[in-house]
């Protein structure tokens, strides 16, 4: 498997984006206003504003939600390059303290 900060990292964008365009596109509370009492029966109207707030709690948590998938996947990000910077100062090292220089005509 083959990581890439880079990709982690547009990838944490573009989840955020999602969330803004999620955001930009909310729904509109005032649709409901055709389905409130006297234009609707009283039953019709109380599912309508039921559904209504059903609709835009589920509408926030899925903003929240991509947003905080992006933050993770960002501090993942982050840690990733952070290891991978450990294994490649441990391997510099590593040829630092037992390596041999051989000169080219010794080989």
């Amino acid at each position: 498997m083959v990581a890439k900060a880079d990709s982690i990292n547009g990838n944490a964008n573009l989840l955020v984006e999602i969330a803004g365009f999620l955001h930009e596109g909310r729904p509109d509370a005032e649709l409901t206003t055709t389905a409130r009492e006297p234009r609707a029966h009283h039953d019709v109207a109380q599912q309508v504003e039921r559904f209504a707030r059903f609709a835009d709690d589920q509408y926030l948590d899925s903003v929240a939600l991509f947003a905080a998938l992006s933050t993770r996947l960002r501090t993942a990000g982050g840690d990733f390059v952070h290891v991978d910077g450990e294994t490649a100062q441990r391997f510099l090292d590593n040829v630092l303290h037992y390596g041999q220089y051989i000169a080219p005509e010794a080989r």
